[in-house]
């Protein structure tokens, strides 16, 4: 079967990205799922998902035209989109990245990243995270997300691509890694 990397363009698209979110959200997941399985926390509508595809290209990961995995991402100074994300946009304002302020950089954020658990294990993440630079309208440095301390998983999944964690905080609610990836020039 062959898996196909591309924006996200139809309303079909951005329904089965917030299908999949569902499926993978950490409240409708029980903790010893959320420990096997990892999972993802904010919630998008397919109109915020649209919005964020006027910005960036919404990557999804196609197989047989259902989507299998998606890669979220919007830049840097969108953060009113998502107001539930407001701490992790002021995290990013204390990291201090290879000497200089994060904000020094161009980068983009990256908004969620998730895959299907029937083809997890096969480098999807990866290929989701290079499709999205490989699409990014202009040039960017680094794309920067974070990863909650309890999702092993998707850290370690993170951490083998490239991604280097940076910064840690705590929401009041949850532990938060701060990682980065550095686009090669």
């Amino acid at each position: 079967m062959q898996i196909i990397f591309q924006p996200a363009i139809s309303d079909n698209h951005f329904e089965q990205i917030i299908a999949l979110q569902q499926k993978n959200l950490y409240k409708n997941l029980n903790a010893d799922q959320q420990a096997q399985q990892g999972f993802v926390f904010a919630e998008h509508t397919v109109d915020l998902l649209k919005k964020m595809a006027d910005d960036l290209p919404q990557i999804v990961a196609l197989a047989d035209d259902k989507v299998i995995g998606y890669n979220l991402c919007m830049p840097s100074d969108k953060a009113s989109l998502l107001p539930e994300l407001a701490p992790m946009f002021a995290a990013f304002d204390e990291v201090i990245y290879k000497g200089k302020p994060l904000n020094d950089y161009r980068y983009i954020v990256g908004g969620q990243v998730c895959v299907d658990a029937d083809y997890r294990g096969q480098g999807l993440l990866s290929k989701l995270y290079h499709a999205t630079k490989d699409h990014l309208p202009v040039e960017y440095d680094l794309c920067v997300t974070e990863v909650s301390s309890r999702n092993h998983n998707s850290l370690k999944a993170h951490q083998k691509m490239g991604f280097e964690h940076v910064h840690t905080y705590h929401d009041g609610l949850e532990t938060w890694n701060v990682i980065v990836w550095k686009f090669n020039k």
